[in-house]
């Protein structure tokens, strides 16, 4: 049945043939639904197969349950030899899982959000290559596949952030949504550079890509704090911190924003920005040989969860909340992988993919009905207006909370127990991040869907979101209450399911890390306490300050004082990029490398080569005079000249 998997990947690569190359004549002629039914079903059958897959994948009685398919020999040079192939494992039948299914919900959901747009035949094929890209990322069983598929989602979210290129967009440094793309594919570039000389690095060392062979001899080839395993980690992390939005390569994510909302759901939130995190639970071995990476993992996580939230306390742009949420979470996971909870981080990967998808989905459908308004202080009173909206998007602020039963509660609450056996500081970094989490995610669903509305009720005609769009919402809403409950720990009367089935996967990275401290029961009681009322503490603040007591939220503004305008401004990040990096880098391009060695230098001396030759041919030119008796006395010189030289010698 693990053949299959390249079902799995063709799909989608048909459904941007056919409307990448058709769309626009499928789109005149039929209409646009008939194009996102296309690019939707090329996605559902990929479910589909991947669904078919893990159900085989589950009657395997082996211990490792993993699987290769070979398809192609992809490049044979010397002593490098890579090929197309498939890994099917527990991780990445989770990871196949979490992007055909929550793609394919997105896809629906498009085909409404889209409606009237003249390029939809080229959003789905957009769509679709990611998905292609995506599936190649997450399958492959070797680093150059990988980074193939790392690469093409980088593309398609230059493609897909921009697409509406030609509007306005509010942004630092930023006027149209062209630019927030290109400022994304910049970014990610920083960071795949180091991701490649990292790669470089293991081929060096390990004459392969393979994941095999790597994984497999990785502890016998290198001692615990290696340097060079060192450099390689930090090198693939670094990597991971710009596909992944963490600090420093965090800046571009929220520009993102400038993309039509299901591109924010898919790409920003559910799939791409994942790949990180799933990169680095893929290379858990190499990560559990070099501690000092692991601790650099763990505290830039930790850092950018609450940086992050911190931001979205204050921010009025609906979506651009939900952006630096998913920053935050991000943190999240890789506070997870730092501490060596790779388990619990890929959990909570599963998790987020659900209520932040729904989230993204919930506020493109307020900004559908309100006319592309994303301001959070012209919204209010939505609750008995789109009353399908507000419902599914309760349950994924609840889920995002972390409040039990729902899907977050029960992979934040791993995490935090994780990171409280390995510091004492970064679960409290994480506790207190948990309390931000659930006070600026009901800050904005208290502005967006209770009180009074802060619009022309008269002017803007507000209705719910049509069934392609609700029915996506319900499907995710459901998933964001019952989708964590695969993994309730035992203490609950679970049986740990989840991270028993991904246990064949991270087994070598655990037994190659020094033992944590056991959090007794008791304690893990009282953790999960603590982290619920953390969360209720959070809800209730935002209940009084934004609906109950709105004198409240000008109290905490005040008390903020010049804080507040630091926060509202990102820390002015973006601003201290522009005036340190961007700017010199700009000049000295400009001034130096352009004008210098570019104008004067390359230019000059083509130029000049031009100008020699041009010199040289109108002085040889004026002895072409046309006379037959000048020629023949040049000739009679000449040999005078031969004969005399002859002579004289």
């Amino acid at each position: 049945m693990h053949n299959l998997v390249v079902y799995v990947v063709l799909f989608p690569i048909i459904g941007v043939l056919i409307n990448g190359l058709f769309g626009s004549l499928i789109q005149k002629k039929f209409g646009e639904k008939v194009v996102g039914v296309i690019g939707s079903a090329a996605i559902g059958l990929s479910f589909i197969f991947a669904v078919v897959i893990f159900a085989d994948l589950l009657k395997d009685p082996s211990s490792a349950r993993s699987h290769v398919l070979d398809v192609y020999t992809w490049i044979a040079a010397g002593n490098l030899r890579v090929s197309v192939s498939y890994l099917i494992d527990p991780l990445s039948i989770v990871m196949l899982l979490i992007v055909t299914g929550v793609s394919f919900l997105i896809h629906v959901y498009s085909i409404g959000y889209m409606h009237g747009d003249r390029g939809v035949f080229r959003f789905f094929t957009y769509l679709n290559l990611f998905v292609f890209a995506m599936l190649n990322l997450i399958l492959a069983d070797n680093y150059l596949l990988m980074f193939l598929g790392w690469e093409g989602v980088g593309l398609c979210s230059y493609l897909l952030i921009g697409f509406w290129y030609d509007r306005k967009f509010e942004g630092v440094n930023i006027t149209w949504t062209g630019d927030a793309g290109m400022k994304a594919f910049i970014v990610n570039r920083i960071g795949d550079f180091a991701f490649l000389i990292g790669m470089f690095l293991i081929f060096q060392n390990f004459g392969t890509f393979n994941f095999d062979t790597i994984f497999g001899t990785a502890a016998g080839h290198f001692a615990s704090g290696s340097s060079t395993v060192t450099w390689i980690t930090m090198l693939l992390f670094i990597g991971a911190t710009g596909k992944s939005a963490q600090i420093p390569l965090y800046i571009w994510l929220p520009d993102a924003m400038a993309g039509p909302t299901p591109v924010s759901a898919l790409i920003h939130a559910a799939t791409m920005v994942t790949a990180g995190v799933y990169m680095i639970a893929r290379s858990s071995i190499l990560f559990a040989l070099a501690p000092t990476t692991m601790l650099v993992v763990a505290i830039v996580g930790a850092v950018t969860a609450m940086y992050a939230a911190s931001m979205g306390l204050v921010q009025n742009d609906i979506k651009k909340v939900l952006a630096y949420s998913t920053i935050s979470q991000l943190g999240y996971m890789f506070l997870a992988m730092g501490v060596g909870a790779f388990g619990a981080g890929v959990f909570h990967l599963m998790t987020h993919a659900f209520f932040k998808a729904l989230l993204f989905l919930g506020a493109g459908a307020v900004i559908h009905a309100l006319h592309e308004n994303q301001d959070l202080r012209n919204m209010g009173g939505l609750k008995t207006l789109m009353p399908g909206t507000y419902k599914t998007f309760l349950m994924a602020s609840l889920a995002i909370s972390g409040i039990p039963p729902f899907a977050g509660f029960f992979s934040k609450d791993e995490i935090l127990g994780r990171a409280f056996a390995s510091s004492f500081i970064l679960w409290l970094i994480g506790a207190i991040t948990a309390f931000l989490t659930a006070f600026y995610i009901f800050r904005l669903f208290i502005l967006a869907f209770e009180g009074k509305p802060r619009f022309d009720v008269h002017h803007v005609h507000v209705h719910d979101a049509p069934k392609t769009m609700l029915i996506p919402l319900w499907a995710l809403g459901i998933l964001s209450v019952i989708g964590g409950w695969i993994g309730i720990p035992a203490i609950l009367g679970g049986g740990d399911t989840f991270d028993r089935f991904l246990e064949p996967v991270f087994e070598n990275a655990q037994a190659a890390m020094p033992s944590l401290f056991v959090v007794e029961p008791s304690t893990e009681y009282i953790l999960m306490s603590i982290s619920v009322l953390l969360a209720v503490a959070g809800v209730y603040l935002a209940y009084r300050a934004y609906l109950k007591s709105p004198e409240l939220s000008a109290k905490l503004k005040r008390a903020a004082g010049d804080m507040y305008d630091i926060i509202l401004n990102k820390y002015y990040i973006d601003e201290i990029y522009q005036a340190v990096i961007v700017k010199p880098i700009v000049y000295v391009s400009d001034r130096y490398l352009w004008h210098g060695v570019d104008e004067m230098l390359i230019d000059g001396s083509v130029n000049g080569t031009g100008k020699t030759v041009r010199f040289l041919g109108r002085v040889i030119r004026k002895i072409q005079t046309g006379f037959v008796q000048n020629y023949a006395l040049t000739f009679v010189i000449g040999i005078i000249i031969i004969i005399g030289y002859i002579i004289l010698k």
